[in-house]
C-alpha cells in the first residue's frame, strides 16, 4: 500500500439509543461537525437558527430538530438514518426513538446495527430505559455496544460519577449475558472525547467514540459464514438476434453471506440437486468470484430446475430444510396475533406459509422477566414456535443474521406485522 492510500475499514452501521434528554441529537450533532460531515449550507442555517434563539455557540442539536418536534407531537415515526464518512470509513447512523410505545422502530433500526452507542445521562446513571434498550440491543445480536456517558461536565467530569455507572452497569450485563461492552466518558455539548480528545478529561486514557467507531469490525467480518445465495430472479434472455444468449440461463440474487467461485461445488435448495458453478457474473462481464453483499448472475454447469425462493449454498455447508421454526419475534401490527389466522412468512425470497403453534412467553423488556402469553400486541416482544406449509432454508439469527430472520404478512392486506429471528 502507498504512502497515499488509506485503508477502507469497511461500511459500519450504528444505532444510537437514548430518551430525549440525554444527547442523543447533540451526539450526532457533534459527530457530524467534528468529522466535517455538514455542508457549508447546512451549516450557516443551523448557525443562524442558534444566534436567533440566543445561544453563544452552534446547537448541534438541531441537525435532528426535525425528528425531535415530530416526537413531541406524539407522532409515530419510522427510524432516521443519517450518513457520513470519514478519510476511513463510511457510516450509516441508525436514529431510532426510544419511548416504550416505539419498540418496533428500535427493533427496525438496530436489526442491521453491528455497533450500538447507549447513551447515559452522567447525573441520572443507569435507569430502566437503559436496561430496555440494552436488552433489545443484545436481543437482535448486535455484537458490540458502547455505553457512552454523557452530559461529564454536568458532574465536573468525575471519575467517581463515571466508575459507579461503569460499575452498576456491568451488574446488569452480567445478568443479560452481554459480554462485549465498552465504556467512554464524553461530553457531547462541548465535543470531549467524541472525535476530539479535549482536556477536561485527562484521567480517561481509552480511545474517543471516533475511535471505537474507526476500529469496530464491519459486519460479516468476524467469523466465517457459509455462502447463502437466495434466487431472485431467473434470466433467460429473448434475444433471436444473438445464437449465444438462446442456452442463457443465469441465476440473479444478492450473496447474503459467504463467498462464492467458478468450479466451487453447490447444492440447490429444495430440490438437493447439486452441480459445480460455471461463471460468476456481474453486470454481464464474468468476475470469478463474488463475496458477501454482492449482487450477481451465476451460472452453473448443469441444467436444474430452478426458480425464485429457492436457495444455492455450497454442498459441503448445506443447512438443513425445516418445517418448524422457534424464533424470537416482534410484533409490529396495531392488530394482535391470531392463533387461528394463518400468516405468510417471507424468509430471504422465500415466501411460505405458516401457522402459529404456540407462544412460549412474552418478554418484559424493562424487567427482562419471562412471562406467559395467550397473544401478541403491537411492541410485545415474543419466543414463539410456527409450522410451515413448505420448508425454509434457515441458519440460526445467532449464526448468521442474513438468513437467521424473515417478516410476517398479513394475507389479507400484505401489511408487514412481525419482525423474527430464528433460535
Amino acid at each position: 500500500m502507498s504512502a497515499h492510500q488509506v485503508e477502507d475499514h469497511g461500511l459500519l452501521r450504528f444505532l444510537t439509543c437514548g430518551s430525549v434528554d440525554d444527547g442523543k441529537s447533540t451526539l450526532i450533532g457533534r459527530l457530524l461537525y467534528d468529522t466535517k460531515a455538514i455542508l457549508a449550507d447546512t451549516l450557516s442555517a443551523i448557525e443562524k437558527t442558534s444566534q436567533k434563539r440566543g445561544l453563544g455557540a452552534v446547537d448541534l442539536s438541531l441537525l435532528t430538530d426535525g425528528l425531535q418536534a415530530e416526537r413531541e407531537q406524539g407522532i409515530t415515526i419510522d427510524v432516521a438514518y443519517r450518513y457520513f464518512s470519514t478519510g476511513t470509513r463510511k457510516y450509516i447512523i441508525a436514529d431510532a426513538p426510544g419511548h416504550e410505545q416505539y419498540t418496533r422502530n428500535m427493533v427496525t433500526a438496530a436489526s442491521t446495527a453491528n455497533l450500538a452507542i447507549i447513551l447515559v445521562d452522567a447525573r441520572k446513571g443507569v435507569l430502566t430505559q437503559t436496561r430496555r434498550h440494552s436488552t433489545l440491543a443484545h436481543l437482535v445480536g448486535i455484537p458490540h455496544l458502547v455505553v457512552a456517558i454523557n452530559k461529564m461536565d454536568l458532574v465536573d467530569y468525575s471519575q467517581e460519577t463515571y466508575e459507579k455507572i461503569k460499575a452498576d452497569y456491568l451488574e446488569f450485563a452480567a445478568k443479560l449475558g452481554i459480554d462485549d461492552v465498552r465504556f467512554i466518558p464524553l461530553s457531547a455539548l462541548n465535543g470531549d472525547m467524541v472525535v476530539e480528545r479535549g482536556e477536561a478529561l485527562a484521567w480517561y486514557d481509552g480511545p474517543t467514540l471516533i475511535e471505537i467507531l474507526e476500529a469496530a469490525p464491519a459486519a460479516h467480518t468476524e467469523h466465517a459464514e457459509p455462502f447463502r445465495f437466495p434466487v431472485q430472479y431467473v434470466c433467460r434472455p429473448q434475444d433471436s438476434a444473438n445464437p449465444a444468449l438462446h442456452d442463457y440461463r443465469g441465476f440473479m440474487g444478492r450473496v447474503e453471506s459467504g463467498s462464492i467461485q467458478v468450479g466451487d461445488a453447490v447444492t440447490v435448495l429444495p430440490s438437493g440437486r447439486t452441480t459445480t458453478v460455471k461463471a460468476v457474473q456481474l453486470g454481464g462481464v464474468d468476475i470469478g468470484r463474488a463475496v458477501t453483499e454482492q449482487s450477481v448472475t451465476l451460472l452453473l454447469a448443469d441444467e436444474i430446475d430452478i426458480s425464485r425462493g429457492d436457495m444455492i449454498v455450497k454442498t459441503e455447508e448445506a443447512p438443513t430444510p425445516v418445517k418448524q421454526i422457534g424464533a424470537t419475534v416482534c410484533w409490529l401490527s396495531e392488530i394482535p396475533m391470531d392463533r387461528a389466522r394463518t400468516y405468510l412468512i417471507r424468509h430471504t425470497t422465500r415466501e411460505v406459509k405458516a401457522k402459529l403453534a404456540g407462544i412460549d412467553h412474552r418478554l418484559d423488556v424493562n424487567t427482562q422477566d419471562k412471562v406467559p402469553a395467550e397473544k401478541l400486541a403491537m411492541n410485545d416482544i415474543a419466543q414463539v414456535q410456527f409450522k410451515l406449509a413448505q420448508p425454509i432454508f434457515a441458519d440460526p439469527y445467532a449464526v448468521n443474521r442474513s438468513t437467521g430472520a424473515f417478516i410476517i404478512i398479513d394475507e389479507s392486506n400484505n401489511n408487514t406485522v412481525g419482525a423474527g429471528m430464528i433460535l
